[in-house]
């Protein structure tokens, strides 16, 4: 059978992940070292792990109110509150989400109408966009550039805006190339949004991992903006659950419950075990988050300044666990500079271009991994870019 004029247009036209593409080709080989995959090298805390199998032990394995756990969403309603400085009522204005990837689906699809254009900050999380298209909605980028700290710009900004535009996207600190904003960039993009009547989706997942400058504001807190934006956060990154797979969304009681229509009807709720290690994860995991974070500012130190030396220009990302070095100099596109990295020395790390078209000439490179394999993996790559021609 023909299944061309089977699949749904809008799901044909997007293209699968070259994150994932990429680290297809890494199966089976033999002695790899990963700076790819964005996923904490920590074990889950083991008192969170406790707190999830003390759950089954318990019986505790039905399902939950679909906005999820009261007791959970209390405890993110105060953790919000203390670290973000926004309040929210935890009874209409929290919905527990299966990550944070199924809260940016449930927002765009909650905001859009056909046609809308959703704004978003290249380079990018390769799920923005297609998650957009997705939701019917049209993409629309802004450059970013390692001059700026890979930051977003008010002026960038606004003349893309149009009377099409509906949603603009953030990301700070930023996958993939761990930029921060500063909180003018913040105030000027803000009253943009004013301005020009524009919602804002901010994903926020990387927030506790900040290093030089630890304070992280959300553009949920200036003034104007709670009532207009939509602040996602989740588990994943900072308490190293990725796999309990965990998010929630926090938003005027409106917007919640319209996402929380499609949550219904299309997940029902987020698993109660992993719900119970959140619990726990926000009663006793701070101490957990900080140790992590330390381990984590000590490896890009290390990375960027080893990077810099061999003459792969890094500016010093201010948060998140990636560095982003730029490789255009060497006359090679990032896809044919990541595979001979692959191919001639086995560490592998992905290609810019697979975060927008302003990530190429650039490779992200996470130091989400021990400090020992960081140390051989950056030993090998000197190697490598000391065995290329003289730059172009």
């Amino acid at each position: 059978m023909d299944y061309s004029n089977k699949i749904a247009q809008q799901v044909a036209a997007v293209p699968r992940s070259g994150i994932r593409d990429f680290f297809e080709l890494v199966q089976g080989r033999d002695d790899v070292i990963s700076l790819g995959v964005g996923e904490p090298d920590f074990q889950t805390p083991w008192n969170i792990r406790e707190a999830a199998i003390y759950s089954l032990e318990k019986g505790h394995t039905s399902y939950t109110s679909n906005l999820g756990l009261l007791h959970l969403r209390k405890l993110i309603s105060g953790y919000v509150n203390d670290f973000f400085k926004v309040d929210y009522k935890a009874e209409s204005e929290v919905l527990v989400t299966v990550g944070v990837s199924e809260a940016i689906d449930l927002a765009l699809r909650a905001l859009l109408n056909p046609g809308d254009e959703v704004i978003y900050h290249e380079p990018c999380y390769v799920s923005y966009c297609p998650s957009i298209a997705m939701a019917y909605g049209e993409a629309v980028s802004v450059p970013t550039f390692k001059k700026d700290g890979f930051s977003l710009k008010a002026d960038a900004l606004e003349k893309v805006i149009t009377s099409k535009s509906r949603v603009l996207m953030l990301n700070f600190p930023t996958n993939p190339t761990g930029a921060i904003i500063s909180n003018d960039d913040l105030q000027e993009i803000a009253e943009l949004c004013v301005k020009h009547d524009l919602m804002v989706i901010s994903d926020e997942i990387y927030s506790e991992l900040r290093y030089d400058d630890p304070n992280h504001t959300s553009i949920a807190s200036l003034a104007g903006m709670q009532e207009r934006t939509i602040l996602l956060h989740g588990f994943s990154k900072a308490f190293a659950m990725t796999g309990f797979r965990l998010g929630y969304a926090c938003a005027p009681q409106p917007i919640i419950e319209a996402m929380m229509k499609i949550h219904q009807y299309s997940m029902l709720c987020a698993p109660i075990t992993s719900q119970a290690a959140a619990i726990e994860a926000l009663l006793n995991g701070a101490t957990s988050v900080l140790e992590m974070k330390k381990s984590y500012h000590r490896r890009r130190d290390f990375m960027v300044k080893r990077l810099n030396e061999m003459g792969l220009d890094c500016h010093n990302p201010g948060g998140a666990f990636y560095v982003f070095p730029e490789i255009s100099k060497f006359g090679l596109t990032s896809q044919e500079f990541a595979m001979r990295l692959l191919e001639f020395t086995n560490v592998a790390a992905v290609p810019g271009n697979a975060f927008g078209e302003c990530g190429e000439g650039f490779l992200r490179c996470c130091y989400a991994t021990s400090m020992e394999e960081i140390v051989i993996a950056m030993d090998r790559m000197e190697r490598f870019v000391s065995s290329l021609e003289s730059p172009v």
